[in-house]
């Protein structure tokens, strides 16, 4: 059975989804996905903390699915842009978890991991599997992949 690791960009998926279905994200339908025939042995999910009622619900959501969810404080910066990115994180949690993994989930249409994703292929050994919403998943990053899930249909809370 493959030992998967299953990292999630939760403020990239949020907004990707959104913008291109107007819709959520079905993080049950995820793991049921990505978990069949095989044993999930990490999974995290990255978010930004604003602090109110609804997102800590969410975050509980996502514990009882199986996540772990680690948080970074919302920064407003003083010009009126915010700043709240895991990209550093989920790299360096990517590398050190990969280590127990046969598989390597990446949820994140960002291409910064393009690099990442491409390492863990090449040097590591690992399979890459990335999943975001296809028109907005920066095409170096699809290429990396070993596959490509593209979220749509049976991944989107309708």
């Amino acid at each position: 059975m493959q030992k998967v690791v299953l990292l999630v960009d939760v403020q990239n998926v949020y907004y990707t989804t959104r913008q291109v279905f107007g819709c959520h994200f079905d993080y049950n339908k995820l793991w049921s996905i990505v978990s069949e025939g095989r044993d999930v042995v990490k999974a995290i999910a990255y978010a930004i903390d604003k602090g109110d009622k609804k997102q800590r619900e969410f975050q509980n959501i996502l514990k009882a699915i199986g996540f772990e969810v680690k948080l970074k404080p919302f920064i407003q910066r003083s010009d009126g842009s915010a700043k709240g990115d895991w990209d550093v994180g989920i790299t360096i949690d990517a590398l050190e978890y990969s280590e127990g993994a046969d598989v390597v989930i990446l949820v994140s249409g960002d291409g910064d991991f393009d690099l990442l994703v491409d390492n863990l292929r090449v040097s590591k050994g690992k399979i890459v599997e990335v999943c975001g919403v296809a028109k907005l998943t920066a095409a170096s990053l699809v290429h990396a992949a070993n596959k490509f899930i593209p979220i749509e249909n049976e991944l989107l809370l309708k």
